[in-house]
């Protein structure tokens, strides 16, 4: 069975990226304040956050003013995730660890999220790059590749489609 990932692009109140991973059906998802890096050095706080249904992995576009999650939602990256050789990604996510492959456009190689449970909220995790040859020095990538995977629109032309935009 092959597995998906997806990276949205949210600003809602704030402006974060959701990272979401198909696990049994669901997309486990966290939201990542400050998106994603591919330096192994850097260490993304990620949020759990409830689980979606596969099917909002195509979701881009804006939701609307007095929804949840109301703002504009960007595709930043999708593709493939594959889960370490002979793990199963429930027991690892049981475990509070999550290592994995992602073959995406933007994110490539071995990542892993680390449950924190810092300041004793389970919730809490990290989001680390690991050394690989799709590593790199400089955390660049979201200023380098602002725009959406899927369309090449940006945040301000998924907003102008809006209705009553």
């Amino acid at each position: 069975m092959e597995y998906v990932f997806v990276v949205q692009k949210h600003e809602a109140s704030r402006l974060h990226y959701d990272f979401r991973l198909q696990v049994q059906g669901v997309l486990k998802s966290w939201a990542v304040p400050k998106g994603p890096s591919l330096a192994p050095s850097v260490k993304r706080l990620a949020v759990l956050v409830e689980d979606h249904p596969p099917e909002y992995r195509d979701f881009e576009g804006t939701i609307a003013e007095g929804e949840y999650g109301a703002g504009v939602v960007m595709i930043w990256d999708e593709g493939t995730v594959e889960w370490d050789a002979g793990k199963d990604p429930v027991e690892m996510f049981g475990a509070g660890l999550l290592e994995f492959e992602l073959r995406g456009r933007k994110l490539k190689g071995r990542f892993k999220l680390v449950q924190t449970k810092m300041n004793g909220d389970a919730r809490n995790w990290l989001l680390v790059k690991r050394r690989d040859d799709d590593a790199e020095e400089k955390d660049d990538l979201l200023s380098r590749e602002p725009n959406s995977a899927r369309t090449g629109r940006t945040m301000e032309q998924i907003a102008a489609d809006a209705p009553g935009a």
